[in-house]
């Protein structure tokens, strides 16, 4: 018989997190999110991935899950390796690929001075594997080049120096495709000088769709690999590394010592091959309106400082005379919310076309608004040279 004082502990502890009204709850939410340019991140699970997730198995991943074993072995097969753990985020993806390549310090890892491991990661390199991290900014702009590579790699005896042992990179990076030629190049150097390379592919799917190249084709150079579920491709949790056999049973140990072990995964994991099956599909037609907004942007007199290559764009409206805070506060106010995030554009599954035709019908409006209140563009510098896109105030007399 439970006594009074034990129900009355029962009782505090019950707690209902639930909306009122769910269904009215979540449409809502999925009329925000497909009306939100700020990640793909924000992506959620749909009614048909609830239930295929619902059926898969009910084992612990610290032990053995057979869904999630399932997923890792397609994932290994799909990238060409032979191994493949499932991670609870991209981030713990990477940072557990460095610090299982890693063993004994001093060393560096080189990458892009703009790439999530380096700039978004919390420091993690530095913080997990006691690295110190060699960021570039391309020349280009775009890519990092097999010469950029070799002029900052540190292969030195000399005890003032921390050599390099990792050569990362990131495809897509701020949604452009590093050029498999390149990439290809630089493999070839740092396995000749015996470096290891990882590869950041958070949004490899992107690349795959865009380029026609398989996963194992673009995975091929690296000796490790992060693949993310949860943002192109719309699962809610979860990210994948692969790499060898050793590789892989020894980033196990550092998952569960970095507290990244879970439990009951098959739900996540079936989330995942949900996504794979019936999302990845989605893309060619993500990267069609991520090219719409560029193009009506253009046509409208924005300047596009990085190009929809696949998801994302980046733009500049001082051209027509607006800042991104007074876009945003503009979108905000429309009957139907447009949620933006400063200069980049990032069209995911759930975008709408309606959203996308929205979002320039306001940067057109804007645009007029300015024009209207006596913004022109100065065409000509002193010089009677093209001069760059600016607006001044006409002076009336």
């Amino acid at each position: 018989m439970t006594s009074s004082a034990l129900s009355a502990i029962i009782d505090q502890a019950k707690v209902d997190i639930l909306p009122k009204d769910p269904m009215k709850d979540n449409a809502s939410k999925m009329q925000e999110v497909s009306r939100t340019f700020i990640s793909d991140t924000i992506t959620v699970p749909t009614p048909e991935m609830f239930n295929y997730a619902t059926q898969a198995s009910l084992g612990d991943d610290v032990y053995f899950e057979p869904s999630t074993a399932a997923l890792e072995a397609h994932i290994a097969q799909l990238t060409g390796k032979e191994a493949a753990l499932f991670m609870p985020s991209g981030t713990a993806s990477n940072q557990i690929a460095l610090r299982t390549h890693l063993t004994q310090p001093p060393y560096s890892l080189i990458c892009d001075q703009r790439a999530h491991i380096h700039k978004y990661e919390a420091g993690g390199a530095a913080f997990h594997s006691g690295a110190a991290v060699i960021p570039i900014l391309p020349s280009n702009r775009h890519h990092l080049t097999l010469d950029e590579i070799k002029s900052h790699v540190v292969q030195t005896t000399d005890v003032h120096f921390a050599p390099t042992q990792i050569i990362a990179l990131e495809n897509t990076l701020n949604g452009t495709i590093f050029p498999q030629e390149e990439i290809l190049a630089i493999s070839e150097y740092a396995h000749c000088v015996g470096i290891k390379m990882h590869l950041d592919g958070a949004r490899i799917w992107h690349v795959a769709v865009e380029s026609q190249r398989s996963i194992k084709e673009l995975c091929d150079p690296f000796d490790s690999v992060s693949l993310c579920f949860s943002k192109g491709l719309g699962a809610p949790v979860g990210s994948c590394l692969t790499g060898s056999r050793a590789f892989i049973a020894k980033a196990k140990a550092f998952r569960k010592l970095f507290g990244g072990g879970m439990r009951q995964t098959g739900i996540l994991a079936a989330s995942a091959a949900y996504a794979l099956s019936n999302n990845f599909p989605k893309l060619p037609h993500v990267h069609d309106l991520a090219k719409r907004l560029e193009a009506g942007l253009r046509e409208i007199g924005v300047e596009i400082t990085s190009r929809a290559e696949t998801c994302m764009l980046f733009y500049d409206p001082t051209p027509i005379g607006l800042d991104y805070n007074e876009i945003g506060e503009r979108a905000a106010a429309l009957p139907k919310p447009l949620v933006l995030g400063g200069s980049r554009l990032v069209v995911h599954i759930q975008t709408s076309g309606e959203a996308v035709e929205d979002f320039l019908a306001l940067i057109r409006q804007l645009a007029a608004e300015k024009e209207a209140a006596g913004f022109v563009r100065s065409e000509l510098n002193g010089n009677g040279n093209t001069y760059k896109d600016v607006y001044v105030r006409r002076v009336k007399s």
